[in-house]
């Protein structure tokens, strides 16, 4: 079964004025398309074909980097377009307290978040992870993420952001740092919350 770009669940222009129709274009259409297709095309006639993207990540060693990239690549987009969303919500109950426990609160949260981001060298992701049942903040680079069995901190990621520069360049240019801020004008916490409490 080849793997399908999914469809967005929301429009285009949801999430503007922080990130605008043009780059969510851009970026789900042709980026995301490109991993898709390029990740069918790298595990067309493998014993892959039939694993879980999941599984693939989890085993991401055994594969060649046109899986990993690709693969990853993926992946982490997949999550990404739903932990994003024009309306506005707040954590869980559940998920409010383990952010107080495990990292000092929200606002230490959106500070060690954000400095995961903007000091990713190049192009990579910062994570927001279960890991053993606590909260963990991590990066990775290019298309890599924590359930990867390569990831310097492995998880199971609720929340990534898309710090590539077609994820935000044509309307921040090179101001990484206020496109990590705006980000969290976006941040779909009902699905976060789900994440968290299935992650458990």
């Amino acid at each position: 079964m080849a793997f399908e770009l999914p469809k967005l669940p929301y429009e285009l222009s949801s999430l503007e004025p922080h990130i605008d129709a043009r780059t969510m274009e851009i970026h789900h259409g042709k980026h995301h398309n490109a991993y898709v297709t390029n990740l069918n095309a790298a595990l067309a006639g493998t014993d892959a074909e039939t694993l879980t993207l999941e599984d693939i990540c989890r085993n991401i060693s055994k594969y060649p980097a046109p899986v990993r990239n690709n693969g990853g690549g993926h992946y982490n987009h997949s999550l990404f377009w739903t932990i994003l969303s024009g309306s506005a919500s707040t954590p869980s109950d559940k998920l409010t307290q383990a952010i107080n426990t495990d990292l000092g609160g929200m606002d230490k949260l959106k500070e060690e978040f954000n400095k995961a981001a903007t000091t990713r060298f190049g192009s990579g992701w910062a994570w927001l992870s279960v890991k053993e049942g606590k909260l963990v903040i991590s990066s990775t680079p290019n298309q890599d993420n924590p359930l990867m069995d390569v990831a310097d901190v492995k998880g199971t990621p609720i929340m990534g952001l898309d710090v590539w520069e077609h994820a935000y360049y044509l309307h921040y240019q090179n101001r990484r740092p206020d496109y990590c801020a705006a980000f969290w004008n976006v941040v779909n916490w009902a699905e976060v919350s789900r994440r968290y409490e299935a992650a458990l």
